[in-house]
């Protein structure tokens, strides 16, 4: 048996088993060498190697468990994430001077999680961003989707992925720590079409990169935008208005009142949404300008490139000039949304962090918002047969 076919056979017995079962066998990805949990921990211990070690988190209220996996690779980065929403909680990398801290905004509990709907650190699906009045019409049939945002489908809906327990599989080679995480999302669940078999993995590396690979197959057709949305602070603390950003599109999607894009895809040249040069978050975000107005600051979609590919390129880039902390964001997405944080509102806090206004910021890659509504968007249909894949990457660093 091939080492690939020994992966997929490991990886398909563990789709069919419990999760209690799988969690003590380490799926081995891109190499021979297989390390459950426990021996990937012992072994970190001793020759700081990549480890990815499971404990419980907290308890569902219909009693699922909801389990944690801490990946670290060898230079000191590391990362949590629980089976409830595929949720990274925290990132910790170290700064120019060596002092390691989290710069992701989440919670401290499950429970927080579920009571809050910031959707900090989550896999988002099946459908990034909004959707005009929560319908759309596919092969002629119509289709109506959960409503969350007003008239608007956001975010796959009111339980969308990132509300759902996902399955998890970690693992650990000689050079990276990763879980894979499965989720099967039934015929109109939210009102979408087709079962959805959605496989997630994040792999973190000892290039100090987190990569995280996104696949998705259907028995109906349906629509798919899947990403990921973590907030983004890399100081730790304050606001995020002196963080330095580029990002790498010339141009965005207006939009109207409901956030919901227009059609036009405009120039960023001459106006507050001209990232393609670094400059501060806050440097024009209280501009007078109509759609940082219905934005109440950074909301929108900034598109990278014509069509999707297969290429993987860099999108965005942020250096914070305190820690000296760097983020690079690439993707195959054909457009990435920033968004300033612009909703927080002081209510939440982790590790005694208050969450307050622009306290974090997102770079979600995706297909423009409302695709299945505007023709001349990039199509976001899967049909049976096809496998819908993406693929985003968080490197770090400092400068």
């Amino acid at each position: 048996m091939s080492v690939s076919e020994y992966q997929h056979q490991t990886i398909s017995s563990f789709f069919q088993g419990s999760f209690k079962t799988s969690v003590k066998v380490a799926v081995l990805l891109m190499t021979s060498l297989v390390l459950s949990p426990s021996q990937a921990q012992e072994v970190d211990n001793v020759n700081n190697l990549p480890s990815a070690t499971t404990t419980w988190y907290g308890t569902m209220p219909d009693s699922t468990p909801v389990y944690k996996v801490t990946l670290k690779n060898s230079n000191g980065v590391e990362a949590d994430v629980i089976s409830y929403g595929g949720t990274i909680t925290r990132l910790v990398t170290p700064d120019n001077s060596g002092q390691s801290g989290n710069i992701v905004l989440g919670f401290d509990t499950l429970e927080d999680y579920l009571s809050a709907g910031y959707y900090f650190g989550a896999i988002i699906g099946r459908y990034g961003n909004r959707i005009a009045d929560g319908k759309f019409t596919l092969n002629g049939t119509e289709y109506q989707l959960a409503t969350n945002d007003g008239d608007n489908h956001l975010h796959g809906g009111v339980q969308g992925f990132d509300k759902k327990v996902w399955q998890m599989a970690p693992f650990a080679t000689a050079n990276s720590a990763g879980v894979v995480l499965t989720l099967i999302s039934p015929d109109g669940d939210q009102g979408y079409p087709g079962k959805l078999n959605t496989q997630v993995t994040y792999t973190l590396t000892n290039s100090n990169t987190l990569d995280m690979a996104f696949t998705a197959t259907t028995d109906k057709p349906t629509i798919v935008n899947l990403t990921q949305h973590s907030y983004f602070n890399l100081q730790g603390k304050g606001d995020i208005l002196d963080h330095q950003l580029q990002i790498n599109g010339d141009r965005y999607t207006p939009v109207d009142g409901g956030l919901i894009p227009t059609g036009e895809v405009a120039s960023v040249k001459g106006t507050p949404f001209d990232f393609t040069q670094p400059k501060a978050i806050g440097k024009d975000i209280n501009v007078k300008d109509k759609q940082l107005a219905l934005g109440q600051g950074f909301d929108h979609n900034f598109v990278i490139k014509d069509a999707p590919g297969d290429e993987l390129i860099e999108a965005a880039n942020v250096y914070e000039p305190q820690t000296g902390r760097t983020l690079k964001v690439y993707t195959v997405e054909p457009a990435v949304q920033f968004y300033s944080g612009n909703f927080l509102d002081g209510s939440t806090q982790q590790e005694g962090m208050t969450h307050t206004l622009r306290s974090g910021f997102c770079l979600e890659p995706q297909h423009n918002p409302d695709s299945p509504n505007q023709p001349d968007f990039a199509s976001t249909v899967l049909n049976p047969g096809e496998v819908y894949s993406t693929r985003i990457v968080y490197e770090f660093g400092t400068k």
